[in-house]
C-alpha cells in the first residue's frame, strides 16, 4: 500500500512552520525523522493532506552542552547525534546510555528526540529517560513558548500535553548533580526492538553516603512512562549499600496494573520490573557516581 496524495511544504523558520500548521489545522502533519511517520502514511493509517517537513528549520537541531553538565537539544537532534556526542556521555550519562538500545542505527541515524518524545509511545526509551532526568519539554505555538515537565507531558498511549497548534521545539536537561547515580534497563525479545519492559533510573546519594533523592521510571508497563513511587520512598534516606537494591526492588509492582499482549503477559511484565529495579539499583549503587 501507499500513503495518500498529500501537499508537500519544507518551511525554513519556525514561525513559517507555525503559520502552516494553524492554516491546515488537523489536515496537517508534521514530519520530523519520519521513522514512525512514514509507516503510518504508507498503511494510511494516517492520511493528512499537508505534511509540513521540519527538517530544514533553522534553530531546531541545535545541541548545546553548558559549563555545568546541562544540556539543551532541538527537537531535530538525531538519535545518533546524541549516542555518539563525547560531551554529552560526560554530561548526561543516562541519556547517552539509552541511545545505543533505541531501535536499530538506521533509525537512529533519522530518528529524532522531539519525534520521539511527540510520538509517545509507551514502549520507547526516549520519553522514560526525560521523565527520568527531570526534564523539561519546550512547545512553541501561537502565542508563544510553553514549558512542561516531562512527568506531566506524557499523558497516555500516544498522547501528550502538546496541543494541536504547537510544535515541540526543544528538550532541556537539567545538570547532573555530585553524588548521583544512574542506571538504564530493558528487555526486549530481540535488541532493537520495542521493550516488553525497562527500567530508567537516577539516585542522589549525599556525602554521608545516604539517598538524597530517587527516580524510577518503568517504561512499557503502561500507557506512558510510570514511576514506581514505593521504590522511590522506600529509597530516601537510607545508606547506599549493596543491599539496599534488593530490599526495595519487591515494591516495584505496588501499584502495577501492566497490560497483557503478544509480547509478554501482565504477570511476566510485573516479574520483570521487579527483576530490572533489582539489578538496575545495584549498578547504579555500585557506581561511584556522576555529576559535578
Amino acid at each position: 500500500m501507499k500513503a495518500a496524495a498529500f501537499d508537500y511544504l519544507a518551511p525554513r523558520r519556525l514561525d513559517e512552520a507555525l503559520e502552516a500548521l494553524s492554516r491546515h489545522g488537523e489536515d496537517a502533519k508534521l514530519l520530523a525523522g519520519g521513522q514512525s511517520l512514514a509507516p503510518l502514511l504508507a498503511l494510511r493509517l494516517a492520511s493528512p493532506s499537508v505534511l509540513i517537513d521540519l527538517n530544514r528549520v533553522d534553530g531546531l537541531s541545535d545541541l548545546s552542552i553548558a559549563p555545568d553538565g546541562s544540556v539543551r537539544a532541538g527537537a531535530m537532534v538525531r538519535s545518533r547525534t546524541l549516542e555518539c556526542s563525547p560531551a554529552l556521555a560526560r554530561a548526561q550519562p543516562l541519556l547517552h546510555a539509552a541511545m545505543p538500545w533505541v531501535a536499530h542505527v538506521q533509525i537512529r541515524n533519522r530518528g529524532t528526540l522531539g519525534g520521539s518524545l511527540s510520538h509517545a509511545d509507551p514502549s520507547a526509551e526516549l520519553p522514560a529517560i526525560a521523565v527520568a532526568c527531570d526534564a523539561t519539554i519546550e512547545l512553541q505555538g501561537p502565542c508563544g513558548l510553553r514549558e512542561v515537565q516531562a512527568g506531566r507531558f506524557f499523558q497516555g498511549m500516544f498522547t501528550t500535553a502538546l496541543a494541536a497548534d504547537e510544535i515541540l521545539v526543544g528538550v532541556r536537561f537539567p545538570a547532573c548533580p555530585a553524588g548521583r547515580r544512574q542506571g538504564f534497563s530493558e528487555v526486549a525479545r530481540r535488541h532493537g526492538d520495542y521493550a516488553m519492559l525497562g527500567v530508567a533510573l537516577t539516585v542522589d546519594v549525599d556525602a554521608g553516603g545516604r539517598v538524597s533523592a530517587a527516580r524510577v521510571v518503568l517504561f512499557g508497563a503502561a500507557d506512558m512512562p510510570v514511576r514506581a513511587g514505593a521504590v522511590e520512598a522506600a529509597l530516601l534516606g537510607e545508606p547506599a549499600g549493596a543491599d539496599l537494591a534488593r530490599r526495595v526492588a519487591g515494591l516495584a509492582t505496588e501499584g502495577l496494573d501492566p497490560r497483557s499482549d503478544h509480547q509478554a503477559s501482565a504477570a511476566y511484565r510485573c516479574e520483570l520490573a521487579r527483576v530490572l529495579v533489582r539489578r538496575t539499583l545495584e549498578k547504579a549503587l555500585a557506581s561511584t557516581g556522576a555529576g559535578r
